[in-house]
């Protein structure tokens, strides 16, 4: 009996964060601003898909304003605003490189918000643009490979006030993928959940310029 019980603890304590659907819009805790390094998605996706993004000089762009649990994260949820325009998805091009990925940020993570869907790109714009993003990266001439602890450095430089346990930098396939900064329900930086505060150890990450 015991030894059940042990296993079980075990397998509780090596489970994935824990990610509910359909949950209550607007029963969170903080925000995950999630940027993407542009060039990344499109060596690994974009290009493939024909993505008009990749057409575009652009570097970091904005994947998502995610609600969050202290652990785990709500998806998908039951909201009682009517989905966005085309109109309104359209407008959020600029920042987030297509209006496809803007619908799906909508239906996934903005309707956990509690927030109408005009108000949740607004504060998602509001949380991108407060942002400064390092000037050195959007500089680069040819592909480098660095230690990813590198660019976590480079955008707590640009931010002052900001302090590593708030932002967290992500690789996949080897090379930079995104910044994570974790923000108050009022937008402000604040300490990342343990579940997220989980840093790229990657020590010879790839990062493409910006083309």
């Amino acid at each position: 009996m015991r030894a059940s019980v042990a296993l079980l603890v075990a397998a509780l304590l090596l489970a994935p964060p824990l990610r509910a659907e359909g949950d209550r819009a607007g029963a969170f805790d903080y925000y995950v601003l999630a940027m993407s390094w542009s060039p990344t998605w499109c060596a690994l996706e974009g290009r493939a898909r024909d993505a008009a993004q990749c057409d575009r000089r652009l570097g970091w762009v904005l994947h998502g304003l995610w609600p969050q649990y202290r652990r785990g994260w709500p998806s998908d949820c039951v909201t009682p605003h009517a989905p966005p325009s085309r109109a309104m998805t359209a407008a959020m091009t600029d920042v987030m490189g297509s209006p496809g990925l803007a619908w799906h940020q909508w239906r996934k993570h903005g309707t956990c918000s509690g927030l109408d869907a005009g108000s949740y790109f607004a504060a998602a714009r509001r949380a991108f643009d407060a942002v400064a993003k390092p000037p050195a990266l959007d500089r680069l001439e040819r592909p480098v490979t660095l230690p990813a602890g590198v660019v976590e450095e480079a955008f707590l430089e640009a931010n002052p006030g900001w302090t590593a346990d708030m932002l967290t930098i992500t690789c996949r396939a080897g090379r930079i993928q995104e910044a994570r900064l974790c923000l108050t329900r009022d937008l402000a930086p604040r300490r990342c959940g343990d579940d997220v505060i989980r840093d790229c150890s990657a020590r010879d990450a790839l990062l493409d310029p910006v083309r």
